[in-house]
């Protein structure tokens, strides 16, 4: 499950993330609660996620086009420096008692532009420190990383936010990139693979769509991530207002949804881990699942029965997340990874401008538990979509029989009939 942390530039690379995390989790959910709190709106806080993702919507592509030409780790030495001045500049606003909601805008948007390139950039870089045989293990600890600082990042900022105000919680961020930085600097350049940069040259954004163009499974794996970033990850939006609106709670409660969320996606993360495999039917089963379990989710009664569904559906979100994102990078030349990945990246978090307002939209017009709801149906209903459609395209169907007198489905090729007295 840990086997990619033996590489000891991972190691610098991992540890430095953990930090960061942690910070760029503090600044999320103070920065969702100083716009609540300043203007009292949930398409507010839906713009504001809108313009944190709208660079991506917007420069996405010509990001990875920069990726696959530059060095990645001089690359995120820039990008991560940026994120961290921004982060610094919105705490001095905000601990000055300045601060305007405007402001929180445009540092939403400047750490949008920061991520058009550091998304992909991370992602890419992380086969050059590993290699491929530790590829797979490396994007699950990634995912792992991540949502481990998600456990830390919302309880550290719930107690900041209520103890000393939510321009702490923005300087610890911004103070935290120095760790990831000074990881960059640590590595040692002979022991990262060695990977093909792309010439400058005129037609390489379009070289990059033709790539994925002639890949049905690229395709398909980006479009079920687009209806599922656009549509069912409007979390800040969501949450914020379940908080505040539906239960009436203050943003301990808000901390409390995104760490039990963290917890699933932890789980989630550490299974794919050891899974090992990335597997398409895997993928849309758990599309399914958080469709389904957000629609649940958004009829709860009470605080404690929708805090407990934040673990699945974050469980589920995760599997998602870490299964596209690793059969992307596996099936892809390395030549090609940054501008797929750029791809990847732009469908999954560019889709929140659009997602994001509208979610917002839904909740100040016909309520949180509706937003919540559309979003997953909607999320479900592409997943067994594209299902269909894969299973059509790839010759395959359901198997239903027994198997040690329990009975069991399996997805199977159409011409067994092996498999079906078997299954």
């Amino acid at each position: 499950m840990f086997s990619s942390l033996k590489v000891r530039n991972y190691r610098l690379f991992f540890a430095g993330q953990v930090v960061s995390n942690i910070g760029t989790w503090m600044q999320r959910i103070a920065q969702d609660w100083l716009v609540l709190s300043l203007t009292g709106s949930a398409t507010a806080v839906g713009f504001t996620t809108a313009l944190q993702f709208l660079p991506m919507l917007l420069f996405g592509l010509y990001g990875g086009v920069l990726v696959d030409r530059l060095p990645r780790r001089g690359t995120l030495l820039f990008t991560q420096t940026m994120m961290g001045v921004t982060g610094i500049a919105l705490a001095l606003l905000t601990l000055s008692g300045h601060v305007q909601v405007w402001h929180v805008y445009l540092a939403a948007f400047t750490v949008g532009l920061a991520t058009v390139v550091d998304n992909p950039a991370r992602q890419s870089f992380v086969s050059e420190m590993v290699g491929p045989e530790q590829l797979q293990n490396a994007v699950s600890l990634n995912s792992a990383n991540f949502q481990s600082a998600r456990l830390v990042g919302p309880a550290v900022a719930g107690v900041m936010i209520t103890g000393v105000g939510t321009g702490w919680a923005f300087l610890a961020n911004g103070l935290s990139f120095v760790a990831p930085i000074a990881g960059l600097l640590l590595m040692r350049a002979r022991e990262l693979y060695a990977v093909e940069r792309a010439p400058r040259a005129k037609g390489q954004l379009r070289e990059g769509l033709h790539y994925v163009a002639g890949r049905p499974d690229l395709i398909w794996t980006i479009t079920l991530v687009g209806f599922i970033g656009t549509f069912g990850f409007n979390f800040p939006v969501y949450l914020s207002a379940f908080a505040d609106d539906v239960f009436h709670a203050g943003a301990g409660s808000y901390s409390l949804f995104n760490t039990l969320m963290a917890v699933g996606s932890l789980a989630g993360a550490l299974l794919a881990a050891r899974r090992g495999t990335a597997r398409m039917r895997v993928m849309i089963a758990a599309a399914v699942a958080f469709g389904a379990v957000e629609i649940v989710a958004a009829t709860a009664p009470t605080l404690w029965l929708f805090a407990l569904l934040m673990a699945p559906i974050g469980m589920f979100g995760m599997t998602i997340n870490v299964t596209a994102n690793t059969s992307i990078q596996m099936g892809t030349d390395p030549a090609m990874r940054g501008r797929v990945m750029a791809l990847y990246m732009m469908v999954f978090l560019g889709g929140s401008p659009v997602g994001a307002p509208i979610a917002g939209w839904i909740t100040d017009a016909y309520g949180v538990r509706a937003g919540l709801a559309v979003g997953g149906a909607i999320a479900a209903t592409a997943a067994l979509t594209i299902g269909l459609v894969l299973a059509r395209v790839g010759g395959w169907r359901l198997a239903v029989g027994w198997h040690g007198g329990h009975p069991r489905v399996r997805v199977v090729p159409k011409e067994s009939d092996k498999l079906v007295s078997v299954a």
